[in-house]
Formats: structure tokens, sequence, C-alpha cells
């Protein structure tokens, strides 16, 4: 999933989550090549083809890889080689619904709160937004900065555990005891 939200003083002001994420770029690429080559790949082949070619934004000099999957016509094993421009306009349905769940959560932001954003920015996180550009083109969608955290795969856990950390109360909240659940004992 995406999820987008506008946060102030600690709470979320206006956020949106969006069933678009990963899984949903690849299967992109999936149909994309089934429809464009009669070609059949698996999802890790997709993956594989997102990270090291894929982009949400032109590249300088755009990239080339081979793929290999199944001749839907013959059931034969097949080579096709594809483009970071093609993998581009493979993404570019689910790409637009990250979008719009960005612009209609900015949409939904009170104005007083526009200024932060103006001067601050946006910070995108998750694997997701490893997608070569992401930022160069939420940046020019939107009008306002793109910054991507340092570690955008773990960022989300490391997060959670400082908040568990911090907050016994939360973790009494969160343990199980077994004499209170004995079937799953």
């Amino acid at each position: 999933t995406t999820e987008v939200a506008v946060i102030s003083m600690g709470q979320t002001v206006s956020g949106h989550s969006e069933r678009v994420g990963g899984d949903e770029l690849d299967e992109a690429i999936v149909d994309y090549l089934r429809r464009s080559y009669n070609v059949l790949v698996g999802y890790a082949s997709a993956e594989q083809v997102k990270l090291q070619i894929g982009s949400a934004y032109p590249l300088k000099e755009e990239l080339r890889m081979t793929v290999k999957g199944r001749d839907l016509v013959t059931g034969l094993p097949r080579t096709v080689e594809i483009t970071s421009q093609e993998v581009r306009q493979a993404l570019e349905e689910p790409l637009l619904a990250i979008i719009s769940a960005v612009r209609g959560t900015l949409e939904r932001t009170p104005p007083e709160l526009s200024a932060d954003l103006t001067d601050r920015g946006i910070v995108l996180a998750g694997g997701g937004s490893l997608l070569r550009n992401l930022d160069v083109r939420l940046a020019e969608e939107t009008g306002v900065a793109i910054h991507r955290v340092e570690d955008p795969v773990s960022c989300v856990v490391r997060g959670a555990g400082k908040l568990l950390d911090g907050r016994s109360d939360l973790l009494e909240l969160m343990a199980l005891e077994d004499h209170e659940y004995p079937e799953y004992s």
C-alpha cells in the first residue's frame, strides 16, 4: 500500500491509504510483458526489472535489460530486451494512483499548514520510494520539494521500535499473556 499523511504537532492532519505499492508495480510489469511481447515472467523477475531499470521519470540515459520468460504462444523459454522507457510506460497507471493519493492529501490539508509543506517538503519512506526518479516526478506533479529518508526500507520498523522503546504502557497493552488466550498457547 501507499500511505500518505500530513503530520503536524504529532497528529495526522490529513491522510490517505491507497492500495497500490510495490506488488502492483511488479504486476504492471508482468502485464506489460505479456501484452507487448507475449511473454510470461514471474513476479520475482518483474521486481528485478523494476529495481534495475524502472523509473518514474525519464532518465538522462535510458537503460536496457534482458528478461527471460515463457513464450505464451509456443510455451518455450524466450528472452526479450526491455528498456527503462517501456518499464516507465508499464508503471504509469499505478504511479498515477500514487500521485493522485499524494495530491488529494495535499488538497485536504488545512491552508495554515501549506506553508510548512512548502518550507519542509515531503518525506518519502518505504521500499517503493527507491524507484528511480520517483522524487523528481512527485516534485514536478506537486510543486513541493521531496526528500527520501536515508534508509527507506527499514525506517518504518526502526521508527516503530523507537516508539515501543519509550512506551512501556503501549508494550503492556500489546503483550499477550498465555492465560488470556489458552487456545494459542
